[in-house]
């Protein structure tokens, strides 16, 4: 079959015939029909994470926004058929540890970073594997658009998980969203979905364009000499939002966040680090203490969270396929990957012709 192979850090990646991925017991093969183009792959890519431990070796295959046509089932598996059309988190639980046990796959102690590592390759090929698919596997309505439904792989779950579930968010509440990529414009969306007042923040008039279409009723500039006060400025009383989210993870967004939060207010950490922070950020610790501020990750969401996506996607609440900005060929995600690192990328590309 056909993949997307990469090569080295910030070589060029090459469109290769490769061996199908085989079946185990408890696990799927899936005929892909889409997947997204995330930034994350772009940080694999750079060769970013070898400080925590996930470094992407020659021969890897990307892609972890995923949708497809099971072909193959697991002698073991009972809860997916031949058929069906289906979709995973990228990080894989194999549904047995502690955490996994209280329904938190998305953190599982052996969760499995789907094409990030050797041994789970993604889906920037004709087909993909899924591991321990009675655990990670959603199974999708027949009618579903795989564009829509890769358009809600790991940015837009991640920021749902983020919001719904590691913040206190309520109708009225404010939110101020740094960096409107593709995570970005995903809490923009779910943040108004939610009736919070949203405040989308910038470099770029194009990103602050889109995500006033998503629903930030305000936006602020991030080259503006305060972005923290900007921030503030929109809030009543200048006194700052409930929830400030990094949907990037530079140490100056990181920062601009937590100064724009409201005494008792909860910063949410989406974005993962570059090379330049190394997974490392200094923070105004003395006002987090003064101000009772929480500082909180989200990271991915486990698979029985998307029946309330399915959900509210069905009741027209919320779009996921509103955020995606292009449509690509399998020949096109190399050269797609390595533009991220010019931040021109406005919402989320999908990969749907392999």
């Amino acid at each position: 079959m056909r993949a997307v192979v990469f090569q080295a850090a910030g070589e060029p990646m090459e469109i290769r015939e490769v061996d199908r991925p085989t079946c185990d017991p408890d696990g799927i093969v899936v005929e892909t029909e889409a997947c997204g183009v995330c930034r994350s792959d772009w940080h694999a890519w750079r060769g970013d994470w070898s400080w925590i431990g996930v470094e992407a070796t020659p021969g890897l295959i990307f892609g972890h926004e995923p949708v497809g046509t099971v072909r193959e089932v697991g002698e073991n598996v009972t809860s997916v058929s031949e058929g069906d059309l289906v979709t995973n988190p990228f990080n894989l639980a194999d549904g047995s540890c502690p955490l996994c046990q209280r329904g938190k796959q998305n953190v599982c102690d052996r969760s499995t970073p789907m094409g990030f590592v050797e041994w789970s390759k993604g889906a920037f090929a004709e087909e993909y594997a899924v591991s321990a698919a009675d655990t990670n596997v959603v199974t999708l309505p027949d009618d579903a658009d795989p564009v829509d439904v890769a358009g809600l792989g790991c940015r837009f779950a991640t920021a749902f998980h983020g919001i719904t579930e590691r913040v206190d968010l309520g109708p009225g509440d404010w939110v101020a969203v740094h960096g409107c990529g593709g995570v970005g414009l995903s809490a923009v969306h779910i943040a108004d979905a939610l009736g919070a007042n949203v405040i989308a923040v910038d470099p770029k008039e194009a990103a602050l364009s889109r995500a006033r279409d998503l629903g930030a009723s305000h936006t602020v500039d991030a080259t503006v000499d305060d972005v923290p006060r900007a921030v503030k400025g929109h809030t009543a009383r200048n006194r700052g939002v409930d929830v400030s989210v990094d949907a990037l993870g530079i140490a100056a967004t990181c920062r601009n966040s937590v100064r724009s939060l409201a005494t008792h207010g909860q910063h949410l950490q989406i974005g993962l680090t570059t090379s330049e922070e190394r997974g490392e950020v200094s923070l105004p610790v003395d006002e987090i203490v003064f101000g009772e501020q929480e500082f909180l990750g989200s990271y991915g969401m486990p698979a029985h969270e998307y029946d309330e996506i399915l959900r509210m996607m069905d009741a027209g609440t919320i779009s996921p396929g509103e955020i995606v900005s292009e449509t690509i060929t399998l020949e096109e995600v190399p050269d797609t990957i390595a533009a991220m690192g010019e931040y021109d990328t406005v919402g989320i590309p999908v990969c749907t012709g392999f």
